[in-house]
């Protein structure tokens, strides 16, 4: 990559995460796109950009047998990045308009039933760390958390009042109610943590390195928990997040409510975590619901 190109991606990176807070996970991503991009082509710099280029670019990379989904982040990070080019004034025109990305699948993950849950987090050890595997997992499913919303979680975001604050995608924050069963899994926890905490150490959640656990580490145990429990398959701490979304919906049937303690920006994207019928419940609720009602 030439050192103009890498210049302004770098800048690039420095103002999502400035000026977006985007995940260190995420900033990664969008290097390692664009700096194949820049590679591929060998550009030497990126005024020169295409939309031939683009289309080879896909056309490579559905040679190279990358999935739809991986074709579709690629192009999103381009798009972002020559928008992010004409504000600058590096690109007078976006090559990545017009052009779209392969479709496809969109397949639900399956969520456990309401007795594997149980199950699951049925297991009743005093062993230190099973107590905070089985919080993180309480909370997981509890509080229908993203990964990194758990491993994120700092002391002070357990409220006196029994709820939780969660920092979401964009550091966006929100306040979720903790059930009985998260509040008191996590009081457990909290109880033996000093055990396993070095002084001054924020995080809820703790590795047996003693610093704060990792997203790996996190799926690691529950992989472990799920195989001790005798569940026989896999279980990934999203599908503990999905579990609790369609379990929700399908005891109350209110999509809204779902949609704002997931944290999803558009409605439609907590649809693709259900099973049920999105067409039907949104209409119940634009005819029901008072806020949605036109005057």
């Amino acid at each position: 990559m030439s050192d103009q190109c890498a210049h302004w991606l770098e800048k690039f990176i420095t103002h999502l995460q400035i000026e977006r807070g985007l995940s260190s996970h995420t900033l990664a991503n969008y290097r390692r796109q664009l700096s194949f991009v820049a590679t591929t082509l060998q550009l030497s710099d990126w005024s020169g950009l295409t939309p031939t280029d683009i289309k080879r670019i896909l056309s490579l990379s559905k040679q190279q047998g990358q999935h739809a989904r991986s074709i579709a982040l690629r192009l999103s990070a381009l798009r972002t990045f020559c928008r992010y080019l004409i504000e600058q004034q590096q690109l007078y025109s976006n090559p990545v308009e017009g052009i779209s990305a392969p479709k496809q699948p969109r397949p639900l993950p399956k969520q456990l039933s309401v007795d594997d849950m149980q199950h699951l987090l049925s297991h009743d050890d005093s062993a230190l760390l099973i107590v905070r595997d089985k919080a993180m997992f309480e909370l997981l499913y509890g509080c229908g958390l993203r990964l990194n919303e758990l491993t994120g979680l700092n002391l002070n975001d357990c409220q006196a009042d029994g709820t939780l604050r969660v920092r979401g995608k964009g550091s966006k924050e929100r306040i979720l109610p903790m059930g009985s069963m998260a509040r008191k899994a996590l009081a457990a926890w909290l109880r033996v943590r000093p055990q396993l905490c070095p002084t001054g150490e924020a995080a809820v959640f703790l590795s047996s390195h003693k610093n704060r656990i990792s997203n790996r580490q996190v799926a690691n145990r529950l992989e472990t928990m799920s195989i001790n429990q005798g569940l026989g398959r896999k279980i990934s701490p999203h599908k503990l997040r999905h579990s609790f979304a369609t379990h929700v919906l399908e005891s109350s049937g209110d999509l809204r409510s779902v949609q704002e303690l997931l944290g999803h920006a558009n409605l439609s994207t907590t649809q693709v975590y259900t099973h049920l019928d999105f067409q039907h419940l949104a209409k119940v609720y634009d005819s029901a619901h008072p806020k949605a009602r036109k005057k």
